[in-house]
C-alpha cells in the first residue's frame, strides 16, 4: 500500500471525537499507525478497539494538552513505543462563544490554554524529534474564524485561531526544508466543538448555525491529502467549508 501514508506514525491530539477521531480512523485505514491522545480514556479505548478490529494500528494516550508535562510525556511515550514520529496533528480545541461583555474570562483562559498553548507545547515537544530525524510534519487545525473574525461572540475564539495561523506560518519559515507545516482551516464541521459555550443564547445560535455542517471526515481527507504528498511538497494551507456556508 504505497500511498504516502502507509507506515507513518501519526500523533493526533483531541482524538476522542470529531475531527481527531475521524482523522485517526481515516489514516489508520490508509496504513498509518495512529497515536490518539485526549483526556477521555474510555472514548480513546473504544476508538482504538474499532481501528484494531478493522485491521489498523492504533494506541491511546490519555493527555490534557493544556499541561506541558503531559504533552512532553505523550511525545516521549509515542517515540518509545514506535521508534519515530512522522506527523503531529495539533487538533485539540475549544470554542466557547459568548459576547465579550459577558466577561467569561475563565473560558478565554481555557481557549488560550488549549488552542494556543496546547499547540505550542506540541510543537516544542515534537520539533527536536523532527530535527533529529531530519523529517516531520506538523498539521495544525485553525478555522475559517482564523481568517475572518467571528463576531459577536467568537472574538476570543477567532483570536486563538488567528494565532494558530501566525504560529504555523512562522514555524514553516523557521524549520527549513526538511520539516513540513500544514494549517487546516475548516468551516462548519459536525463535531462536539459546537457544544463548548456556557452562554445559553450563544449556544443556541451556534447549534442552529451548525445545521449546515459537513461531516468530520471531510477534514480527515484534507489532512490525508497534505500528508500523502511527496516529501518535497509542503501543502501549507487548506480552507474548506460547506458550499452553503457564507461566513
Amino acid at each position: 500500500m504505497e500511498n504516502g501514508i502507509n507506515g507513518k506514525v501519526v500523533v493526533i491530539t483531541g482524538g476522542s471525537s470529531g475531527l481527531g477521531e475521524a482523522t485517526a480512523r481515516h489514516l489508520a485505514a490508509k496504513g498509518a499507525t495512529v497515536a490518539i491522545a485526549a483526556r477521555r480514556a474510555d472514548r480513546l479505548g473504544a476508538i482504538v478497539a474499532d481501528i484494531e478490529t478493522a485491521g489498523g494500528k492504533a494506541k491511546a494516550y490519555t493527555t490534557d494538552v493544556s499541561d506541558k508535562a503531559q504533552v512532553n510525556a505523550l511525545i516521549t511515550d509515542v517515540l518509545a513505543d514506535f521508534g519515530h514520529i512522522d506527523v503531529l496533528v495539533n487538533n485539540a480545541g475549544l470554542m466557547a462563544i459568548a459576547p465579550m461583555s459577558e466577561g467569561h474570562t475563565d473560558e478565554w483562559d481555557r481557549m488560550i490554554d488549549i488552542n494556543i498553548k496546547g499547540l505550542l507545547y506540541g510543537v516544542a515537544a515534537a520539533l527536536p524529534v523532527f530535527e533529529k530525524q531530519g523529517s516531520g510534519h506538523f498539521v495544525n487545525i485553525a478555522s475559517v474564524a482564523g481568517i475572518k473574525v467571528f463576531s459577536p461572540g467568537g472574538t476570543v475564539y477567532s483570536g486563538t485561531k488567528f494565532a494558530v495561523r501566525a504560529i504555523s506560518e512562522g514555524l514553516r519559515h523557521e524549520v527549513g526544508g526538511s520539516i513540513r507545516v500544514t494549517t487546516i482551516e475548516p468551516g462548519v464541521i459536525d463535531t462536539e466543538l459546537k457544544f463548548g459555550s456556557s452562554h445559553q443564547a450563544s449556544q443556541d445560535f451556534v447549534v442552529d448555525f451548525y445545521k449546515q455542517a459537513i461531516p468530520a471526515d471531510s477534514v480527515a481527507r484534507a489532512i490525508a491529502y497534505a500528508i500523502e504528498q511527496p516529501a518535497n511538497v509542503d501543502v501549507n494551507e487548506i480552507v474548506l467549508r460547506p458550499t452553503v456556508q457564507e461566513f
